[in-house]
């Protein structure tokens, strides 16, 4: 008696370029290391897709670009997702985790001008040149220390921003290196934006394959694309974020690094106009990376960052 094939896993993806783009290398990945399964992509719309005529803090859904898959995979329609790890809440739905953590691309933030200011960087652009980025994060970071820049909300994706900054609606992007390599449009990049000007989003760089926790099959599959540096820093990052009660529109970011098995993390909490930054760093075993993340938020709190933290709640909710 022949036996009959193992079933096809069935990769859910939203639709957009950069995030097909991520979905095929992991099911390319996924192929090489098992040439005898099956891997299908499903696409999907979130809301953080359709909803593009508003600013993205306002909508106020931590799931915005995840919950319609997160239903697809409780229902089994799909397997698993492949998320930018920093559109990923630090909370999932019961029954669902965070099954593979892939290796980082470069987490820095990214300045991308209009062709007329060729060659300039963020600190000699002129005074007012209009700056667009749709995150608190990079808003809040960039204006402490830009002040004289003006700075305004761009939606879309990608090759959208890209349009409107060509056609002069803007003088200069905030975007992610990440997202820009993956794309192919590395040449696009005019300054990878330095760690003490503006610490990088939460996860950025590496992708986060979110599962049915109690599918051990696919979870065996998936420990094939995990890469435990970069998994050990972005725990230790998420669980900094999960303490801060902090979705991925607060200003809150960070930088990691690990060294000889010491991992050192560095935090910032934001006021929305710039004026307060409370920052602090911890270092300890990489083995303890989640401990590292909740040490920091504490000395943070200490410091007042759960005060700014409530203050933007509050203006973002009247606005």
């Amino acid at each position: 008696m022949v036996a009959s094939p193992p079933r096809p896993i069935r990769i859910g993806s939203r639709k957009s370029q950069l995030a097909l783009v991520q979905t095929h290398w992991v099911q390319a990945q996924l192929q090489k290391a098992f040439p005898d399964r099956s891997f299908e992509v499903h696409t999907m719309s979130t809301q953080g897709d359709k909803i593009l005529d508003v600013a993205l803090a306002k909508i106020g859904d931590k799931g915005l670009f995840t919950k319609e898959l997160e239903v697809g995979m409780l229902s089994g329609d799909i397997d698993f997702a492949v998320h930018s790890l920093k559109d990923l809440p630090t909370n999932l739905p019961e029954g669902l985790i965070l099954g593979c953590v892939t290796e980082r691309e470069d987490p820095a933030d990214a300045l991308v001008l209009h062709s007329k200011h060729a060659g300039k960087q963020l600190d000699s652009l002129p005074d007012g040149a209009v700056i667009g980025t749709s995150s608190l994060r990079r808003l809040a970071q960039l204006r402490h220390h830009f002040p004289q820049l003006t700075f305004k909300d761009v939606r879309g994706n990608l090759n959208t921003r890209l349009s409107k900054l060509d056609a002069g609606e803007y003088d200069a992007l905030i975007l992610a290196v990440a997202g820009l390599r993956r794309l192919g449009m590395g040449d696009r990049i005019d300054q990878a934006i330095p760690t003490h000007i503006s610490l990088h989003a939460v996860g950025q760089g590496a992708l986060g394959i979110e599962c049915r926790a109690d599918d051990a099959e696919v979870l065996h599959l998936l420990k094939a694309l995990e890469h435990p540096p970069t998994a050990s820093r972005c725990y230790a990052e998420r669980a900094f974020l999960r303490s801060l009660e902090g979705g991925c529109q607060v200003p809150i970011g960070v930088t990691t690094t690990i060294e000889e098995g010491t991992l050192t993390l560095a935090g910032v909490v934001a006021s929305l106009d710039g004026q307060t930054l409370v920052q602090g760093t911890v270092s300890g075993s990489a083995d303890a990376a989640e401990q590292l993340g909740l040490d920091l938020a504490d000395q943070l709190k200490a410091q007042g960052a759960q005060a700014i933290l409530n203050d933007i709640f509050v203006t973002i909710q009247r606005s």
